[in-house]
């Protein structure tokens, strides 16, 4: 029978000297007494798979709404690849793997329904407080959204998760007092960064042309195509519409996480790094892709933007998701009595704009419309 000290003594022996271990956490905010049979990490990873918002995700939409199609990968099954990808990459490298597993299955934790398209909704309707941003509701949701616990608010995770929340990688990088601006977070955490890139890059162009919005032709003239050797062998021609699919994301997924892997070695090598503090410390970025697939890496984002983003029916529902936010977000704004009890009762405490938005963000897609149907009549 393995307890907590055994498996942290495993951690000790068979990680490398830069990975974090969940013996040396900075700790929680709020302390407690440690577990008997999950080490901190593991015990953060559980706390996050039984929250309600996690659950929510099943319900938030990818790029596809969820009910269009019941094999789209919806904000969920997007979680859980992030997740995968995260294990073997942290597996392969000798980092802690139930770190970067409880990063990735947070990652997403604070974004709104809609996508994207909701989330830029909600930045542009607080544009003058300070925009939204969903790393950002992503900690407030870890920090005091969730409320399982009498002791204390929110889910009380590990510093080394909620870093890895508030640095995760994006447009509109986060800035917290909490976690200094210029350093960078664990290996484990940017691990998880550029697994989220591979995973959304490749089920977007699945999920593409499952839904013929994206053609074969499309995507078999592209550059990036051509760069991955896709026709390598020539057993893909033969193949029919759906295992080529599969064959695209298998080829997609595992030339950019081998290559992630190489080069990222590579990279810690030449650093000379041997803690993680000389991580946080480091003057270059230590996880990432070689030149060459970097560059592949960022003609599918373009391809994508182009080809499946900016679809007309995509647009669409991009307009359709901005008439359901503000009506709901301008309607709460009007009558906050409106809001829930939990919601209402934070109104003495913190501004309306900011606990609509905690309202607005934890919406489901479908509640969301249902939300929007009873204030405006419109069914």
């Amino acid at each position: 029978m393995l307890t907590r000290k055994d498996m942290e003594n495993r951690e000790l022996l068979s990680l490398v000297p830069w990975a974090a271990r969940s013996s040396e956490s900075k700790g929680r905010t709020y302390p407690v007494e440690s577990h008997p049979f999950r080490t901190e990490y593991q015990r953060d990873r559980d706390r996050i798979i039984h929250s309600r918002a996690f659950r929510r995700l099943e319900y938030k939409t990818q790029v596809f709404i969820p009910h269009e199609r019941d094999h789209f990968r919806t904000r969920l099954t997007h979680t859980i690849e992030v997740a995968q990808i995260s294990r073997t990459l942290a597996r392969s490298l000798s980092l802690n793997e139930d770190l970067a597993e409880s990063i990735a299955l947070a990652h997403d934790l604070g974004h709104p329904p809609f996508g994207h398209a909701g989330e830029d909704v909600l930045d542009e309707l607080l544009h003058e407080v300070g925009g939204f941003n969903h790393n950002a509701q992503c900690l407030r949701v870890v920090d005091w959204l969730e409320d399982r616990y009498a002791d204390h608010p929110g889910l009380n995770l590990t510093y080394e998760v909620r870093e890895g929340i508030a640095r995760h990688e994006t447009s509109s990088p986060i800035v917290h007092p909490e976690f200094a601006e210029r350093l960078y977070p664990t290996l484990e955490a940017s691990l998880v960064d550029t697994a989220d890139e591979i995973a959304y890059n490749a089920h977007d162009i699945d999920d593409g042309l499952a839904s013929g919005l994206l053609s074969f032709d499309s995507v078999e003239t592209s550059g990036w195509w051509k760069s991955l050797e896709m026709e390598k062998g020539g057993g893909v021609i033969a193949l029919d519409r759906e295992q080529k699919r599969y064959f695209i994301v298998r080829r997609l997924i595992d030339v950019m996480a081998t290559d992630v892997l190489k080069e990222t070695n590579r990279l810690i090598v030449e650093s000379g790094i041997q803690t993680v503090d000389e991580v946080r410390h480091s003057p270059n970025k230590l996880v990432g892709y070689s030149p060459s697939v970097g560059k592949i890496a960022a003609e599918i984002k373009k391809f994508l933007r182009s080809q499946l983003y900016q679809h007309p029916q995509q647009m669409a529902k991009k307009k359709n998701a901005h008439k359901v936010v503000t009506a709901i977000f301008e309607r709460l704004s009007r009558q906050p009595e409106l809001l829930p009890e939990r919601f209402r009762l934070r109104l003495a405490a913190e501004p309306g704009h900011i606990v609509i938005a905690d309202y607005l963000s934890g919406m489901t897609d479908r509640f969301a419309e249902s939300v929007y149907a009873d204030i405006t009549g419109k069914k």
